[in-house]
């Protein structure tokens, strides 16, 4: 299977779930137990706008290799003809773009590179902020 021919939309799909693990993971490892606790932190993350901050972030330092940004450059760019009500399309656009590239790193089986953006996230953003 060439992972770069998969729908973006398809990777994103997959990139969100992926993150969403690593995010649960790494709430719980933190010592939060509660559900409820878990959800409005797990939000700090996850959510589009969330994800639209870390990827402008990380393309701010030149975090990328060329390769991952045209998988962004690819999930921003894909028409679609709505977005949820809680976002603009931009926001949207950029939070697909994070995810699709998320699930293509699963889908090529690069999980040490998914770690470090994880852990750049976490060391550059929210352990200096919480």
């Amino acid at each position: 299977m060439d992972v770069k021919t998969i729908n973006i939309v398809s990777l994103a799909y997959l990139g969100d779930a992926v993150y969403e693990v690593y995010v649960r993971e790494y709430l719980i490892r933190r010592g939060v137990a509660y559900v409820e606790d878990l959800q409005k932190n797990a939000v700090k993350f996850v959510s589009a706008k969330s994800q639209s901050k870390i990827l402008n972030f990380l393309i701010d330092r030149n975090f990328f290799n060329q390769e991952e940004i045209d998988i962004i450059k690819r999930g921003r760019n894909y028409k679609r003809s709505s977005h949820p009500k809680n976002t603009d399309l931009i926001t949207y656009k950029n939070s697909t773009g994070f995810e699709a590239l998320i699930g293509y790193l699963y889908l090529e089986n690069n999980k040490k590179r998914i770690i470090e953006i994880f852990n750049y996230i976490l060391e550059e953003i929210y352990e200096k902020n919480c």
